[in-house]
C-alpha cells in the first residue's frame, strides 16, 4: 500500500498559520479521496478534511470550518491543508490519509502541530 508523507507543521502562537503537505508518490487521480485527519494526545484520531480527487469538492469537520482550508496540486501529486486562526485545541499530530474514512491502516509519520503561546 502507498504512503504518503506529511510535512510542514511545527509551533506557532494563537492566530497563527500553518501549511501542511501531504505527499503522494502517484497521481491524485488513483485515489478517490484524500483525507486530513489529527490525533491528539490521549484522543482518538479524528477526521479533519476531505477532498475528493474526481471533482474538487472539499468537506471540513465543523471545529476547522471557515479556518482550514483543503486544496491540490495534481502537478506536485501534493495535498495541501492550509490552517489559520489556529487555536490551542489544534495541536495534534495531523496525519494524510488515501481515504477519508476510518478505520486506515496504512498511516504514515504524521506531523506535529503545537499552538502555544
Amino acid at each position: 500500500q502507498v504512503q504518503v508523507v506529511e510535512s510542514g507543521g511545527g509551533l506557532v502562537q494563537p492566530g497563527g498559520s500553518l501549511r501542511l503537505s501531504c505527499a503522494v508518490p502517484f497521481s491524485l487521480h488513483y485515489y478517490a479521496q484524500i483525507g486530513w485527519f489529527r490525533q491528539a494526545p490521549g484522543k482518538e484520531r479524528e477526521g479533519v478534511s476531505c477532498l475528493s480527487t474526481s471533482d474538487g469538492s472539499t468537506s471540513y469537520a465543523d471545529f476547522v470550518k471557515g479556518r482550514f482550508t483543503i486544496s491540490r496540486d495534481t502537478v506536485e501529486n501534493t495535498v495541501y491543508l492550509q490552517m489559520n486562526s489556529l487555536k490551542p485545541e489544534d495541536t495534534a499530530v495531523y496525519y494524510c490519509a488515501l481515504q477519508c474514512d476510518q478505520p486506515y491502516n496504512y498511516w504514515g509519520l504524521g506531523t506535529q502541530v503545537t499552538v502555544a503561546s
